[in-house]
């Protein structure tokens, strides 16, 4: 049989409005906040007020007599009980030791919340303080308290990558090539500096939250606001000893992910508590919880030290970057953040080292945000890169292109890249900006920010029906947490059946009826998902090429299909009539589980222009313009598309300016969101978006990805420009009016 389906060009390409949209702006969709069972109690938590402290007694009996309460559960009645996304190191509920403030100790289940909160603060615990310690570089210091006393033992500890040799070492990355001690004595000049990020919140809407119900016959149902239902389900499963298979997740709309929504750490709370008291229990944290004991990003310290011949070349770089990873390392897939798909960056450099090093400190562990580790490498990195150009008395973006990689070159990591457009899409953001031309007045200034990284791979999976009417079902492991995965997949599917868009409809499956799949991450949706669906299509017409051939009494060779209709010996037959005859009147199935290989000589770049003016008097910062320069295939939404890149410039923006999880002694001092200064629209700039077309994408239809691509470069570009401005140079983020007055004012 053949595909004759016509060039997608109606339906790739096209604005189509996202397939969730209605259903959303009208209020209709569900979250699983939304999800009220018949006899749900409501569960709250008892958290530590010590960052550091030995658990010697716990009393519930209080809690239990509050009128309401149908389940009380403490750390001490599950000793041993430890959750985490691949590295089970946290506790359930803390039964001997805390280790920042939040940690988990007791919950209860009640008829109604303030019954619930009434019971938790009825519980009294006797807490024994120990040393604290909250800075990376103290707590490798041979005299810091301890956290965890063998890591190696936990389950899912990634042995080969154990910093076990470092006190309060969790994990550590090497990258390199070269020779790096002879590319200093090499240097003619050396530079070095150090930067740091303090913690993020990833800023989604929606705090976490976990409904559990178990059947008569023990089976367990899982409401969560996970975005990785399959991962929930295991996490869950491995917590309280389950085999997976007695566990089904439910899939919810999500409100706002952006990194932190892959762990569902509170789902063994809430079974517990369901299965002490016989009902369904809803475990939902309130906002101030999630920003103060969620799974932020990770404070970070990075040392950059570089070599260069005295006419500008590169020749030698070592970076050595530390991040507190909170108490634990659960909630970090394989324990660690995932910088090998950008550590390598776009500079020519002989000789280059990278170690990244995860150290356990008594805060809030940290978690995944939007490209994990790239806002702090990539703010450091190219803050020293225009360091270092100033030094020279090299124009910044001159310094940046005569040091950049090009086709088939390696980068700083040694890695052999293919279809690099790094030279390309910085020249296109400086062209678009108009970087030689003169500032506009005193006090404004221009800078340069450049990301690259590459896509994940990995399993996904589709269900693809034709329907006895002609139309099309997708059933996918995968939900839109927001960034139009079900518009991508419609308009695939719709492209390569040759159907109109509204004869494909795109359905999430739970984890008994889908395929398995990771969740969105890594930029990897639409490239993973869109293969699967892509093998579907052809699986489903080759099911029906037999069916079709007897109806059109002719060799099944011979067969074609194009828009919806198969041909054959001049004559045709329509989708719905096979699907009718083949499915026997129910339609017809082609099943699909893929696993798309990690793409690792593939870096798409992107390149950014910030313009900025600064009041020396106050020390304001306002930015005035942003231009991002993007290297891209084919576009199969271009609203989707530009979401994407708006959305993430408005992400970086709020990391350079105002984002900053305020730590007093372990406690989270601005866990509100009155304090903890999101971006609005008031503070996003006009946006520029230059697209630099270059083909040869992994995608379907040769799409590139773009979802964790222009959030990252923002602080480094909006940094360099207040420097260029007023010469304050900043070595810490966000960019305060209180620091860029220290950097002019320093006495």
């Amino acid at each position: 049989m053949r595909n004759t389906t016509p060039s997608p060009r109606s339906v790739i390409g096209a604005p189509v409005p996202r397939a969730e949209g209605p259903e959303k702006v009208t209020g209709h969709a569900r979250f699983t906040s939304d999800v009220a069972l018949p006899g749900m109690l409501f569960a709250k938590v008892l958290r530590s007020p010590y960052p550091h402290a030995r658990i010697l007694g716990i009393d519930a009996s209080a809690a239990r007599r509050v009128p309401g309460v149908r389940a009380v559960v403490t750390g001490q009645d599950i000793p041993g009980l430890l959750v985490g996304k691949v590295m089970r190191d946290m506790p359930v509920l803390c039964w001997d030791r805390v280790r920042f403030v939040g940690d988990r100790v007791a919950a209860v289940a009640a008829e109604t919340v303030e019954a619930a909160e009434a019971a938790v603060a009825a519980i009294r615990v006797d807490y024994e303080e120990l040393p604290a310690v909250f800075d990376p570089l103290e707590a490798m210091e041979p005299h810091a308290p301890l956290l965890h006393e063998d890591v190696a033992a936990y389950e899912g500890a990634p042995r080969d990558k154990l910093a076990t040799d470092v006190h309060n070492g969790q994990t550590r990355l090497l990258y390199g090539k070269g020779d790096v001690e002879r590319g200093f004595r090499e240097a003619h000049l050396v530079f070095e500096h150090t930067f740091r990020v303090p913690s993020r919140h990833q800023g989604y809407i929606e705090p976490h939250v976990n409904l559990v119900a178990i059947d008569g016959d023990g089976r367990v149902q899982l409401w969560s606001s996970s975005k990785a239902p399959f991962r929930a389900r295991t996490q869950l499963a491995k917590a309280v000893g389950l085999p997976e298979d007695r566990i089904l997740v439910h899939v919810v709309n999500v409100g706002g992910d952006f990194g932190g929504k892959g762990d569902s750490v509170d789902a063994p709370i809430a079974y517990l508590l369901a299965k002490q008291a016989g009902r369904p229990v809803k475990l939902l944290m309130t906002y101030s919880e999630d920003l103060a004991t969620s799974n932020p990003s990770h404070p970070t310290v990075i040392k950059i030290r570089s070599g260069v011949t005295r006419d500008g070349v590169l020749v030698v770089r070592s970076v050595h970057t530390y991040h507190a990873c909170g108490a634990y390392a659960a909630l970090k897939p394989n324990a660690m953040l995932s910088v090998w798909h950008h550590v390598g960056g776009a500079y020519r450099v002989p000789h280059a080292e990278f170690e990244f090093l995860q150290v356990y400190t008594n805060t809030t562990p940290g978690g995944y945000f939007r490209a994990p580790g790239a806002h702090q490498h990539t703010f450091a990195l190219e803050s020293h890169t225009d360091l270092i150009a100033g030094e020279l008395g090299i124009d910044p973006a001159e310094f940046r292109l005569m040091n950049m990689i090009g086709e088939g070159e390696h980068d700083g990591a040694g890695n052999h890249l293919r279809g690099i457009k790094a030279r390309e899409v910085l020249q296109a953001a400086l062209d678009a900006a108009d970087w030689k031309r003169p500032r506009s007045g005193p006090n404004h200034g221009r800078g340069i920010g450049l990301f690259g990284r590459l896509i994940g791979g990995g399993p996904a999976g589709a269900v693809l029906t034709a329907e006895v009417d002609g139309s099309l079902t997708v059933l996918v492991p995968t939900f839109d947490q927001g960034v139009g995965t079900h518009t991508i997949v419609q308009q695939v599917v719709a492209a390569d059946m040759g159907l109109p868009l509204d004869r494909v409809r795109v359905v999430v499956g739970d984890t008994d009826t889908a395929p398995y799949d990771d969740g969105p991450r890594a930029s990897r949706v639409t490239y993973t998902e869109g293969q699967a669906v892509l093998k579907a299509c052809a699986d489903l017409r080759v099911r029906l090429a037999g069916p079709a051939a007897q109806v059109l009494d002719c060799a099944e060779r011979e067969v074609e299909y194009g828009d919806g209709v198969f041909a054959g010996e001049g004559r045709e037959v329509s989708l719905a009539e096979v699907a009718a005859l083949a499915g026997d009147g129910q339609g017809v199935t082609a099943r699909v589980q893929l696993d798309s290989p990690l793409i690792e000589d593939v870096t798409y770049f992107c390149a950014q222009v910030a313009e900025v003016e600064v009041d020396p008097e106050t020390g304001q910062v306002r930015v005035d313009r942003l231009v991002s320069a993007h290297d891209v295939g084919t576009i199969i939404n271009p609203i989707t598309h530009e979401g994407q890149i708006d959305g993430g410039v408005a992400t970086g923006i709020g990391l350079a300016l105002t984002e900053e999880l305020i730590m007093e002694g372990g406690r989270i001092a601005n866990a509100h969101l009155g304090e903890y200064k999101l971006p609005t629209i008031c503070d996003v700039p006009p946006l520029e978006t230059v697209l630099v077309h270059s083909g040869g994408g992994t995608g379907p239809f040769e799409a590139k990805a773009i979802g964790e691509m222009a959030n990252n470069s923002p602080p480094a570009a909006i940094a360099n420009a207040v420097a260029d401005a007023v010469g304050a140079r900043l070595f810490e983020l966000p960019i305060t009016a209180e620091r860029v007055l220290a950097a002019l004012k320093p006495n």
